[in-house]
């Protein structure tokens, strides 16, 4: 079909919910699409942090395929030999403490079940999150957020929820009491401009939680799966070594195929009963092949590695670019602060067959590439930039 042709059929049939870019993508591989014309755009967005492996890694590919062909799905209702293993592989890289895991389908879910254990295990019902942050869409989650309209536009709001502002300790101290279940935190909050806090701050979010018998959460939907150099943002030197209590994961854990988790310690996983929680698709047999085999792509390509090697060498090339203000975030979570508004670099960029994100800060243009990116894919940007 053609673009045009595509493009009158989703806008007949479907909801419009979001501006889409002019393009019809076709196919993927690493770090570059290809539209149905066969032209070749490289993805700094990985289809907002999604694609951490790249598009279509061999390995997923090859994993998904093998279990296409044993079973799709059967609910978390039987055991699941495919479950137990994603299960052991996905707490084999997480932060020490959290032993335990739930497979959901989605960051809002995971955010949601979340915000719902805290309550279950504190009896409290009170939650703090932060200026800047961003959730989900769901009802819990999206009243959790402090973004722009969002709030608003999902009115009614669940109560009890409070804001603190992001990496104030003082404002952490006058919000949350005795009345607070969780604080919920973004360790990097990327919607907002790839926002930053201090390591000495999640010490003092784990100390002060511990003090008031407060759960700490860090939704890692998009820091976690090795998108800061690190499996996670948890236990690593950027949070000080904090571990939280629950760490929520999605978009990179399937490399696209939809998958959601909560990861929690003992004393979360004790104080949950049968039927506190459930999900029909959650730990479906596709999806928890898709989470082994990330985090398999991940091992066998050293991704952690490559990112890292990969946000130093930009922050190295974008000195060539005077209208550059600025760099901010860690291994393949950043944003490119500019002089003058990043919408014109973004819309010239995307002209340039370079695929970026914008944020709420209109002066940021994210990057939230495929893991695997290095000097080529970095030097295409840096001199499409110059130009």
């Amino acid at each position: 079909m053609s673009f045009v042709s595509v493009k009158e059929l989703e806008d007949k049939l479907q909801v419009e919910t979001y501006a889409k870019m002019n393009l019809l993508i076709e196919r993927g591989q690493g770090a570059y699409v290809w539209t149905n014309e066969g032209e070749r755009y490289l993805d700094l967005y990985g289809g907002h942090a999604v694609c951490a492996t790249g598009h279509c890694h061999p390995h997923v590919v090859a994993s998904l395929k093998a279990q296409l062909n044993k079973l799709i799905f059967y609910s978390n209702i039987v055991y699941s030999e495919v479950r137990a293993k994603a299960a052991e592989k996905l707490v084999s890289v997480a932060p020490k403490s959290l032993k335990k895991v739930f497979f959901c389908n989605s960051g809002a879910e995971a955010n949601e079940n979340a915000m719902k254990m805290a309550r279950l295990v504190t009896g409290r019902k009170k939650i703090v999150s932060f200026s800047g942050s961003f959730h989900g869409r769901t009802a819990d989650a999206i009243s959790a957020t402090f973004l722009g309209n969002y709030r608003k536009l999902a009115e009614p709001n669940v109560p009890f929820h409070v804001c603190a502002e992001f990496g104030s300790v003082e404002s952490v101290k006058k919000t949350a009491d005795e009345e607070t279940a969780a604080i919920i935190i973004e360790p990097i909050q990327s919607m907002a401009g790839v926002r930053e806090a201090e390591p000495e701050f999640f010490v003092f979010l784990r100390r002060f939680c511990d003090e008031k018998g407060i759960l700490l959460i860090f939704d890692e939907i998009q820091t976690g799966m090795g998108r800061t150099g690190n499996w996670f943002f948890a236990g690593s030197p950027l949070s000080g070594f904090v571990e939280p209590d629950i760490l929520t994961l999605a978009k990179s854990l399937g490399s696209g195929v939809p998958v959601g988790a909560c990861l929690v310690n003992e004393r979360v996983a004790k104080s949950i009963k049968r039927n506190d929680l459930g999900t029909t698709f959650g730990g479906g047999m596709l999806a928890v092949a898709a989470v082994i085999a990330t985090i398999e792509a991940i091992e066998i390509d050293g991704m952690l590695e490559k990112i890292v090697k990969a946000e130093k060498y930009l922050r190295e090339k974008i000195k060539q670019v005077p209208e550059v203000k600025d760099v901010f975030g860690k291994g393949g979570i950043l944003a490119i602060e500019f002089y003058e508004d990043a919408a014109g670099f973004y819309e010239k960029l995307l002209k340039n067959k370079i695929i970026t994100g914008t944020s709420a800060n209109p002066f940021r243009l994210r990057l939230l590439p495929p893991l695997c990116i290095g000097k080529e894919e970095i030097d295409l940007l840096i001199e499409a930039l110059k130009r």
